[in-house]
């Protein structure tokens, strides 16, 4: 049987304080990884760290830098791997601010551009060499459901994420062959400060209640429900062991049913 154990393999984390970063970052390390977290804010990696497990003698680590600046990024992620071999990369980062494409501007594009797709490549490109070099990787993407049906008054949002997960896919194919996998998990309604925002975008926009609001989304959910961290998490962290060797190059919704394509 293949094994779910990462012991012995080391994660690199983006945006790992909270939400869905953090879960995953819970997950991994409870299956045995050494995790290393990225973010900005250096009290919240801290504590975040605190709260991992260590039962199996993990050593866990963390990294600041804001995914707005990808210079930064490069920096702080060239000096990991030049101590350090990475097997595991989840990128994540919070998505751009919601509303309509058309009222968008070209500045909000090409913020969301670097913060995504750019840091996204900025981490995989450096840690790409450590995983030929012991034959095994695993790159995870945490992108929207909307790379298979747009959301409404998501226009950058959209649109950036299907560029990443186009690059994705490419990438995907170009490595599989030194036993490296990139997949990308997508996130439906997850009660998370991201769905937070999204909630009380609409609040402000339209005039409606939080909780008509809530239940309209909730309706389109089949599972009835908004996910949890830990429900996404546990997708992404099986894509990392041993037993998912065989999944690539793959766009994995973890919506509750709510996307309305095969």
């Amino acid at each position: 049987m293949l094994s779910l154990s990462l012991k012995g393999k080391a994660a690199l984390i983006a945006g790992s304080t909270q939400g869905i970063g953090f879960a995953t970052a819970q997950a991994l390390a409870s299956l045995g990884a050494d995790c290393c977290l990225i973010a900005r804010n250096e009290e919240a990696l801290k504590k975040a760290i605190s709260l991992l497990d260590t039962a199996e003698g993990q050593q866990h680590s963390y990294l600041v830098a804001d995914f707005q600046y990808p210079e930064k990024v490069k920096t702080a992620v060239e000096s990991l791997v030049a101590r350090q071999t990475i097997h595991i990369l989840i990128n994540n980062s919070g998505g751009p601010a919601a509303g309509p494409v058309v009222d968008a501007s070209p500045e909000a594009f090409m913020q969301a551009f670097q913060q995504h797709l750019v840091c996204n490549h900025v981490l995989a490109t450096a840690v790409l060499p450590g995983m030929k070099a012991a034959g095994y990787g695993r790159i995870v993407n945490v992108i929207s459901t909307s790379v298979k049906i747009p959301l409404k008054n998501l226009g950058v949002s959209n649109t950036i994420r299907g560029a990443v997960a186009s690059w994705a896919k490419t990438m995907a194919n170009e490595v599989a062959k030194y036993g490296i996998t990139v997949n990308n998990v997508l996130p439906g309604a997850t009660a998370t400060g991201r769905l937070e925002a999204i909630i009380s975008n609409k609040v402000s926009k339209t005039g409606m209640e939080q909780q008509a609001v809530e239940k309209e989304m909730v309706e389109e959910i089949p599972a009835g429900r908004f996910g949890q961290p830990e429900e996404i998490a546990a997708v992404i962290s099986f894509l990392t062991t041993p037993a998912a060797a065989y999944v690539n190059g793959t766009s994995i919704p973890v919506d509750g049913g709510r996307t309305g394509s095969i």
